[in-house]
């Protein structure tokens, strides 16, 4: 992977955490946390998808963006919920 592959999936990661947690309405951190959740997110989402069955589509970087923001936003949401948060206004 090139220098530039590795920012394009820390952008792309960042997006998708960014836009799962604001799907789930709560935001735990800044950009570094972000990149963090779409990643987790990623990684959760593709397991998702395997086991439902479902195949990934619109990749970039090998991050399938669909299913990393619906594992972002139920990341953040699991983290809303146990930590006990109130939704963001």
């Amino acid at each position: 992977m090139t220098v530039l592959g590795f920012f394009i999936l820390l952008l792309v990661a960042a997006v998708c955490g960014s836009i799962g947690a604001s799907i789930a309405g709560y935001s735990p951190g800044g950009c570094l946390t972000s990149i963090v959740l779409g990643l987790a997110g990623a990684l959760i989402g593709t397991w998702m998808s395997r086991e439902l069955g479902v195949a990934d589509f619109l990749t970039i970087q090998r991050i399938p963006i669909l299913w990393s923001i619906v594992g972002s936003a139920l990341f953040v949401a699991i983290i809303g919920f146990l930590s006990g948060r109130r939704r963001k206004k």
